[in-house]
């Protein structure tokens, strides 16, 4: 392993302190056996300690956020499915954005294609939140993520009648070529103004997943108006990501941080960057960015 990187420093104005720290989870907050290290937890700990809130800003559904979330002692807000839903870690709803029913149902249509990777999610209480047309013991793809998730799983064949109430999302996943050509086809239809896209891949797995949210959505514009609504100006925001759909609340951000081992193209904007997820990345910036700035509690 590579030793711990310090942070670089770009652009950042010492004289305004973090009051918010924005982080994505995988591939950011967890390392690459999705784990939490004990550094990122303690880190964590210690900004909301000195006063600083801590949002996880992930594409996760809040349900399978919250295993990670329960791993934290601290206070958490959770804006999860790529900005379609606030919510506290107690479970209080702050804010949510769903899809209308007839958007999802067009998408479905369209991308009938890849319909042994698709996926409509609602917000329910705990069954049939995941709903599927079929779930196959031999889909090395994903059964290992449906299976830790067999109590929220519901199946409806086809996909579309499962459609009795708007949804969070419409989620596609499979191999990185595959989704690319769905999401050409789905930036290309002519509702497209009715949707946003949030796209996640990994390439060293060859796995992509496009996930097909409220237009206007996304985890800068729900940051942005957690924010607001927290009187936290964009300059008071450390944010942390790796992936294409951290973008937006990278972009936000007073503060923007990618991930060492991040997808080449955030590289590309100049922002800070730190370790790697297996480097304590997210620890280091924290120490780095935040805790420098924060009066220690006496």
């Amino acid at each position: 392993m590579n030793a711990p990187r310090k942070p670089q420093l770009l652009r950042y104005n010492r004289r305004v302190a973090v009051r918010l720290i924005a982080l994505d989870i995988d591939g950011t907050l967890l390392d690459s056996r999705w784990q939490l290290p004990e550094a990122n937890r303690a880190a964590i700990a210690e900004a909301t300690r000195r006063g600083i809130e801590v949002a996880l800003v992930t594409g996760r559904r809040y349900d399978f956020a919250m295993p990670v979330a329960h791993q934290l002692d601290s206070k958490l807000t959770l804006i999860v499915s790529n900005g379609a839903l606030i919510r506290s870690k107690e479970g209080r709803t702050h804010l949510r954005h769903l899809l209308a029913k007839q958007t999802a149902a067009q998408v479905l249509h369209l991308t009938s294609k890849w319909r042994e990777g698709a996926a409509v999610i609602f917000d329910r209480e705990r069954e049939n939140q995941l709903m599927l047309e079929t779930l196959d013991p031999n889909d090395s793809l994903r059964y290992a993520y449906y299976s830790r998730n067999m109590e929220f799983i519901g199946l409806a064949r086809p996909l579309e009648s499962c459609l009795t109430e708007d949804p969070i999302q419409v989620m596609l996943s499979g191999r990185i070529e595959a989704m690319r050509e769905a999401e050409v086809r789905l930036r290309g239809a002519t509702f497209a103004e009715e949707f946003r896209l949030a796209v996640t891949s990994y390439d060293r797995k060859d796995f992509a997943m496009i996930d097909v949210i409220p237009p206007g959505c996304s985890k800068g514009s729900s940051l942005a108006e957690w924010a607001a609504l927290r009187g936290i100006a964009r300059e008071e925001i450390l944010a942390i990501g790796d992936n294409h759909n951290d973008l937006e609340m990278l972009t936000f951000a007073g503060i923007p941080v990618v991930m060492g081992n991040s997808v080449p193209e955030l590289k590309n904007f100049g922002w800070h960057e730190t370790g790697t997820n297996d480097e304590n990345g997210v620890a280091l910036a924290i120490e780095h960015f935040a805790l420098r700035e924060a009066a220690p509690c006496i």
